[in-house]
């Protein structure tokens, strides 16, 4: 089992968690293979999934040998969060802040990662003690929240969610993110059945990743 700092680690490194709204855990496991193809370290099972802890223990057992770092989305409440780091979550993602969500995570040694759209919401996650403030929702709020937010608190660590894509990943990356996350932008060809189509994806957002950390 991975600690804490060896999560966010890996995280940081590929540069991209893939947020999975799968409908089964036959979906999941196809996703989540060519995720890995395409060189995508994270996957972020989401509670909108009926019996999402199932599929997250369903999943640790298929990936074991850590290829890839299962994590719980879409956490609400604290009571949501404990079943999913029981069922195996490495880390836990949620759309909004709470405070009991965060503490819980904590308790556990699991990364938390809940969704901040101020910087008042910021500091109050940080200071709760969560580990990545999830910039949500991404496309409204825009790559430049992060540079901004960052002029006063530096230290703040953050990841976008909704809408980003290969198009905008670069602005996100420079604009200071820690590492963003892709749905559909990622996913989408999971509904037509062309799973290459993401190992493509995959494949140009970590090397957009690599080129936008290296100053391209």
């Amino acid at each position: 089992m991975s600690n804490k700092i060896e999560t966010l680690n890996r995280i940081h490194e590929a540069g991209i968690v893939a947020v999975v709204r799968a409908t089964s855990i036959e979906q999941a496991e196809r996703i989540t293979d060519a995720c890995i193809e395409g060189g995508v370290a994270a996957i972020e099972l989401t509670f909108t999934v009926p019996r999402a802890d199932k599929l997250i223990e369903a999943m640790r057992t298929k990936y074991s040998s850590g290829e890839i770092i299962i994590g719980a989305g879409t956490v609400m409440d604290e009571a949501t969060a404990r079943i999913a780091i029981l069922s195996g979550a490495e880390y836990v993602v949620a759309p909004y802040f709470d405070e009991a969500t965060v503490r819980c995570c904590n308790r556990y040694g699991v990364p938390s990662m809940p969704g901040i759209g101020s910087v008042t919401e910021a500091v109050h996650a940080m200071e709760a003690g969560a580990d990545v403030l999830k910039v949500f929702p991404g496309d409204i709020l825009g790559a430049n929240f992060i540079k901004d937010v960052h002029g006063p608190i530096p230290n703040a660590i953050m990841m976008p969610s909704g809408g980003v894509d290969i198009n905008n990943v670069k602005d996100w990356i420079k604009a200071g993110a820690f590492a963003v996350g892709a749905g559909s932008s990622l996913t989408a060809g999971a509904k037509t059945g062309d799973y290459n189509k993401i190992t493509e994806t995959g494949k140009i957002f970590v090397q957009r990743i690599k080129e936008a950390r290296s100053g391209n």
